[in-house]
């Protein structure tokens, strides 16, 4: 009975190390055949080089460079210890450092974890040589962003960066992998998919020690696609160099084809900090600086226009037919209306269209808004581009925004009054508007109602990009259109004229001054939005001061843009 007892018990011990067998050969063999390969094989990810931006002259603007950067395959860390403190001796930082980094930055067992970015020649050799003695350290030769220029062209660039949590969810199917490096915000966004460089890798193969035996595959990388832009570094310069120490704007378009040829916002920022560990420190003062040197003022900043918009009533009142170029009104410095006075800035006596334009004559205005009435004056400024997005090929941009009626009624159930009319037809009262919609409201005035098509890109891979070569007419009549020219061009050439100080040699200038008035007691915010013709281009452009008090401030600096343009035979 015992031998029998004793016979079953090793019959159900075989039984059960032959259902194991089964088990772990048949139902779970795949998967520890995987498991084993992946303890075997061994993929070092390469980094593709990203593609270079270029301005319209062949300058570079974003540049590459060779990088070594530190990695640590946490499969093969057997002495974590060791290891981090040879790595904080060789790289001259607190071990605490390098700790805290791997901790951070691992996702994965087989994902090599990058603890040391961009470290110099010298320290790369030493830790190649050392490799033997700690299997689990990886150097990596990658590449790194540089921006030779600096500051030149910041808004326009962007940076790059880590991919983020989000943007790694919403792009994975397109390639990109958690250690990829992409653009934010300006071009580098815009234009990822065509500067990011393809990523490869060598796959190895690795003893128990996790010493390589052999190598198995190598994916090289690919280098991503040059880009050339509209832009002119040059343009781009004298304008950092004219808005130095103040907040604002400069945007200057060829308005024959919509060109951006400058486009600076101030203050900037060298997007160098974003890539630079020494410049890292600056990072916190630049998000924490108040006035916001990270926001494209060109696209994003929303104003009100002020007297610029006084074109568009003009226009408007031509067109509609309600006022002819002769119509004349008196101005006695004021606008009475149910016993309030609504003031203009000097007192004009009679003044026509023409003449009004020159000087900027607020009462005029007030009584010609009066006559074409809320409704009417917002389908110009929608017929002309405000509160529409331009589709610049840049990051977001915003529409702006024009009041109506209507929309007042909905949203805030309030009525519209005459009074509202008034404010609304010398560019205040709701109205905003961005630097570069004005641009192109301008070029279309100057173009006789061709509107042309704001971009930054010229060439993707030395292929010219045509896709923004349209023009959209405006139906307005050519007649109405010179008139409001004439009325432009002597706001520079009269000697009473608001743009008188940009009366140059040798260059024909027209334009709008504009002075808007802001909330609480800040200064006011100071325009000057016009059109140049010269030798070698024909520009639209904007100087644009927040805070900036007087347009005449405006004018001051884009005296200072032009003069400096034609010194260096930009016109």
């Amino acid at each position: 009975m015992r031998i029998k007892v004793i016979r079953i018990i090793i019959i159900g011990l075989f039984v059960l190390i032959a259902a194991d067998l089964v088990y772990v050969q048949v139902i779970r063999g795949q998967y520890f055949y995987h498991l084993s390969t992946n303890n075997r094989i061994r993929i070092v990810p390469l980094e593709g080089w990203r593609g270079r931006i270029m301005d319209r002259h062949g300058k570079v603007l974003a540049d590459r460079r060779v990088a070594y950067n530190v990695m640590v395959a946490p499969q093969d860390l057997h002495d974590r210890q060791e290891l981090f403190q040879f790595l904080a001796k060789v790289l001259g930082v607190d071990q605490k450092t390098i700790e805290t980094r791997y901790a951070q930055k691992k996702y994965a067992l087989f994902a090599p974890v990058v603890v040391a970015e961009d470290i110099d020649r010298d320290k790369a050799i030493i830790l190649e040589e050392s490799k033997y003695l700690y299997p689990s350290l990886i150097l990596q030769e990658g590449f790194k962003r540089s921006y030779p220029l600096g500051k030149n062209s910041a808004h326009v660039l962007g940076y790059v960066g880590k991919i983020n949590r989000v943007r790694k969810e919403r792009s994975k199917e397109y390639g990109y992998s958690p250690q990829s490096i992409i653009g934010y915000s300006g071009v580098e966004e815009y234009y990822d998919a065509y500067l990011k460089g393809g990523e490869g890798g060598i796959q190895i193969e690795v003893n128990s020690r996790g010493q390589q035996v052999r190598l198995l595959s190598l994916k090289e990388p690919t280098t991503g696609q040059d880009i050339s832009l509209t832009i002119d570094s040059d343009i781009q310069a004298i304008a950092l160099e004219v808005l130095e120490g103040k907040t604002g704007v400069i945007v200057v378009m060829d308005m024959d084809n919509g060109e951006v040829l400058g486009l600076t916002s101030a203050p900037t920022y060298d997007p160098n900090i974003f890539i630079d560990a020494e410049k890292q420190k600056m990072l916190s003062r630049i998000f924490n600086n108040s006035s916001a040197p990270l926001l494209n003022r060109a696209i994003k900043g929303l104003y009100p226009p002020g007297s610029v918009f006084k074109v568009l009533i003009a226009i408007g009142a031509l067109d509609s037919g309600k006022v002819t170029p002769h119509t004349t009104y008196n101005c006695k410095g004021y606008y009475e209306l149910g016993g309030n006075k609504f003031r203009c800035a000097h007192t004009h006596g009679p003044e026509n269209l023409i003449e009004s334009l020159t000087h900027s004559c607020n009462v005029y205005y007030y009584r010609v808004g009066l006559i074409l009435g809320a409704d009417m004056i917002h389908q110009y400024a929608r017929q002309f581009g405000l509160g529409s997005l331009t589709y610049i090929d840049l990051p977001y941009e915003d529409s702006g925004y024009v009041p109506s009626r209507r929309q007042r009624s909905i949203r805030r159930k309030q009525r519209w009054y005459a009074g509202d009319t008034l404010n609304f037809s010398i560019g205040q009262g709701g109205l905003l508007v961005t630097p570069l919609q004005l641009v192109r409201m301008m070029s279309t005035v100057a173009n006789n109602g061709n509107e042309v098509q704001p971009h930054v890109i010229k060439a993707i891979g030395g292929v010219a990009v045509e896709q923004y070569n349209f023009k959209r007419n405006i139906k307005i009549d050519r007649e109405i259109l010179e008139t409001v020219q004439k009325g432009m061009r002597g706001a520079v050439t009269n000697f009473s004229g608001t743009a008188h100080v940009l009366d140059l040699d040798d260059l024909y200038v027209a334009g709008k001054t504009g002075t808007a008035q802001t909330s609480g007691k800040k200064l006011n915010h100071a325009w000057f939005v016009g059109y140049a013709k010269g030798e070698e281009k024909n520009i639209a452009f904007c100087v644009f001061l927040e805070h900036g008090d007087s347009s005449h401030n405006a004018c001051l600096v884009a005296r200072e843009l032009l003069l400096g343009m034609q010194a260096k035979e930009l016109l």
